[in-house]
């Protein structure tokens, strides 16, 4: 909360505003540059050189260095990054600008929207825990393969209010739709829908904030073992999902960070140095009057899920979306300071 992501600098007028010495502040590095060396043990000797907030490291892993390029890391919620280049693009549709990654002292830097979901894999786990539908994490794939369909059935998990693009902290969970024929295995089907969804509306912002169409989505993340999910995300995109083989990218990018440092030079992070990477490739399986159709009604499932918590309880809410937000400001710095 305290970088200036304009200038790369501590921000003075903030130190002043908080009371906060400057002095006592971290000297500013790029992500990747030699930081020291270890001084002890085994590996005595072995600089430490890179250093990349998660889902900064995820991008640089997953390549994306042209602009408008994005990734998604499935885990307990979801978060997407898109590179927007040397571009600082402040967004006006509920995303957050951060640094992106700044990969050498004398490297330029490069800017990212950040768009959050807060319930990804925490659905499942939901479903699992509380409701009980499933005896493991594994099994959803399996009722969701069963039907094939929601059925009309829509799952909103706002369990804790809407974080991007929204940022409605009155929202609650519903599940809307319902018939007498609906079963387990739909809602098992909708839950994993209202992930890609999710990924969409923010994808979307995205979009409408960079003015660089997506052309395809990578994506990372526990939850992309999930073939029914990958599949599902590419019908509600009507865009190719792109699954690297490697898939720890995040690790691969703080290592790719670390190696391509100036007095380590184990590899180049040029795009003409870069070596191809095996891809699994999901392609769009309707068509894309379908898979507006279904979008649309989750957004009138989602105007729906606004509004249950009363004026005095939204207020107290606000308090986890201020928390959240300076977290995400907290990696911004990270990132940038490393």
């Amino acid at each position: 909360m305290l970088f200036n992501i304009h200038s790369l600098q501590w921000d003075k007028e903030l130190c002043d505003f908080f009371g906060i010495p400057m002095k006592i502040l971290p000297n500013v590095r790029s992500s990747s540059e030699i930081y020291g060396l270890m001084k002890a043990g085994s590996l005595e000797g072995v600089p430490i050189s890179g250093c990349l907030g998660d889902q900064s490291a995820a991008l640089v892993g997953q390549m994306c260095f042209r602009d408008g390029q994005a990734k998604n890391t499935y885990g307990t919620g979801c978060f997407l990054l898109c590179n927007t280049g040397r571009k600082c693009v402040f967004s006006e549709h509920g995303l957050l600008t951060t640094v992106a990654y700044k990969l050498g002292r004398d490297k330029p830097v490069y800017y990212a929207l950040e768009g959050s979901v807060a319930i990804a894999g925490a659905v499942i786990r939901w479903l699992r825990d509380n409701l009980g539908i499933i005896r493991s994490s594994d099994e959803i794939e399996k009722l969701a393969k069963e039907v094939g369909t929601s059925y009309g059935c829509y799952f909103v998990p706002a369990f804790s209010g809407l974080y991007a693009p929204y940022w409605e902290p009155s929202a609650r969970g519903i599940i809307c739709g319902l018939t007498q024929f609906t079963n387990k295995c739909h809602i098992a089907f909708a839950a994993l829908e209202a992930v890609c969804f999710q990924t969409r509306e923010i994808l979307d912002a995205m979009n409408r904030d960079c003015g660089i169409p997506l052309s395809h989505l990578q994506v990372d993340g526990g939850m992309t073992n999930n073939k029914i999910l990958m599949q599902l995300q590419a019908d509600i995109l009507y865009i190719p999902v792109v699954k690297p083989s490697m898939p720890e990218t995040t690790a691969l990018g703080a290592a790719m960070a670390a190696g391509a440092a100036e007095g380590v030079g184990v590899w180049s992070l040029e795009p003409e140095d870069l070596s191809a990477v095996t891809m699994e490739r999901f392609e769009p399986q309707i068509n894309a009057e379908e898979s507006e159709i279904r979008y649309s009604t989750w957004k009138k499932a989602v105007m729906k899920s606004m509004g249950w918590v009363t004026t005095e309880s939204s207020q107290s809410g606000n308090y986890v979306f201020i928390i959240i937000i300076i977290i995400i400001n907290i990696d911004i710095i990270i990132a940038t300071l490393c």
